[in-house]
């Protein structure tokens, strides 16, 4: 088996493909070109785009060339896969806003210097936006039976939920076609990549590709990732794990990967670090909190650096280790007026973006989940005076895994 499909397998990173064989010997041969795309929907990334992110990387290490799909052009339709409803349409000034700001993060995860498999970023709308609809749908749409673009999952599930798919969704799967054949054209891209619930639109591109010039692509797709409790990656209790650190701090990050359920370890040493495969059979029988803290280093540096990996591992081994948190621990300033205001407990944890809900905080301080520098707090209605400051700061916690510095600025 070709390298890097043998990798990709071993990584857990492998659900299906068109023609394996194929493109295995293919890849033996040569060195290709494949892709992946994101719609830029929000302006960050979020943890579940992180496995995309990995097999870019895994390309790149083996010697292919990546292209990134930033969807421009299909972002303005919206991907009605996975989706229970139509999204938000955005406008052009949000989207422009979002490409840049997406593909600075991937660029983070990518390497840029060597020629050969420096990643090519696109975006769809250079080539959607002077569409003819009347060529498009005699050259391109004649190639597409309503009975087929029925059968696939993100149209099906849809209707079979007797929930509304307009008919600009249900055009997403020919346009996505319609990018994997203007890049096979233009880029001679030989592959595509994506989740497993692509599957359907990525057939349809391999498929156009072939009736359409003759040549011959592939598909291949990963696994929908879930966490061993059944939760959908990349969301948690308090919204999703961001890429970009002004959404999700370093520390954040750090922590989340740290608080792994000791059944997805080892599984997500694979997924989503560098590790090599027989460095990390060696040690996958380790001490579980160790492993933890090796997972939540290597992802932090891979997104963060080194130095904020370091610094957030040495904070939460001040926050855990007793009443003080040293200069590595995350922190926030409020303005000394906020006192003069009866600043309240329920205010302070707001202002602290630990929780956004005030019901949720009052249920955390009537089951003892709130410390203010370690003692338990039970009064919702607290005021936070001076007092509470020790050599201007206090240190606020909620639950045994998050904890804060608040400064007086």
């Amino acid at each position: 088996m070709n390298k890097f499909l043998k990798e990709f397998k071993d990584r857990g990173l492998f659900y299906q493909c068109t023609n394996e064989d194929e493109l295995s010997s293919l890849m033996d041969k040569e060195k290709i070109k494949a892709y992946i795309g994101f719609d830029c929907t929000a302006e960050s990334l979020h943890v579940g785009s992180l496995l995309q992110i990995m097999c870019l990387r895994l390309l790149q290490k083996n010697g292919h060339r990546p292209i990134v799909l930033l969807g421009g052009g299909t972002t303005r339709i919206g991907d009605p896969s996975g989706k229970d409803k139509t999204r938000k349409i955005l406008s052009e000034e949000e989207i422009e806003k979002n490409i840049k700001n997406i593909k600075n993060i991937l660029i983070k995860f990518l390497d840029n210097n060597d020629p050969e498999t420096k990643p090519i970023f696109v975006n769809n709308y250079t080539w959607l936006k002077n569409l003819n609809y009347i060529s498009f749908l005699r050259d391109i749409g004649k190639h597409f039976t309503i009975n087929r673009m029925l059968t696939f999952d993100s149209v099906k599930l849809r209707l079979d939920r007797e929930q509304s798919l307009s008919y600009m969704e249900f055009n997403y799967m020919i346009l996505q076609a319609y990018d994997f054949l203007e890049l096979s054209k233009k880029e001679n891209c030989a592959l595509q990549i994506g989740g497993s619930d692509q599957w359907g639109n990525i057939v349809n591109g391999v498929e156009l590709i072939k009736r359409y010039s003759n040549k011959q692509s592939y598909g291949l797709t990963t696994p929908l990732i879930t966490l061993a409790t059944g939760a959908k990656m990349g969301k948690s209790e308090n919204g999703a794990i961001w890429l970009d650190e002004k959404f999700f701090s370093a520390y954040d990050y750090w922590q989340f990967w740290r608080n792994t359920d000791d059944r997805d370890v080892v599984k997500f040493l694979k997924n989503f670090t560098d590790m090599k495969m027989e460095d990390i059979k060696k040690i996958e029988n380790n001490n579980i909190n160790n492993l933890k803290i090796i997972l939540a280093n290597e992802t932090t540096s891979m997104l963060h650096g080194e130095e904020a990996a370091k610094n957030s591992e040495q904070a939460a081994k001040e926050a855990f280790s007793g009443n003080s948190l040293g200069s590595s621990s995350p922190s926030i300033k409020i303005n000394s007026k906020n006192m003069d205001n009866k600043l309240d407990i329920i205010d302070l944890i707001i202002l602290s973006k630990l929780e956004k809900s005030k019901s949720e905080i009052r249920r955390l301080i009537k089951g003892n989940a709130v410390k203010i520098n370690d003692k338990v707090i039970s009064d919702e209605k607290l005021i936070i005076t001076n007092e509470f400051f020790n050599k201007n700061y206090l240190k606020l916690s909620i639950g045994k895994k998050r904890h804060l510095k608040i400064e007086l600025d």
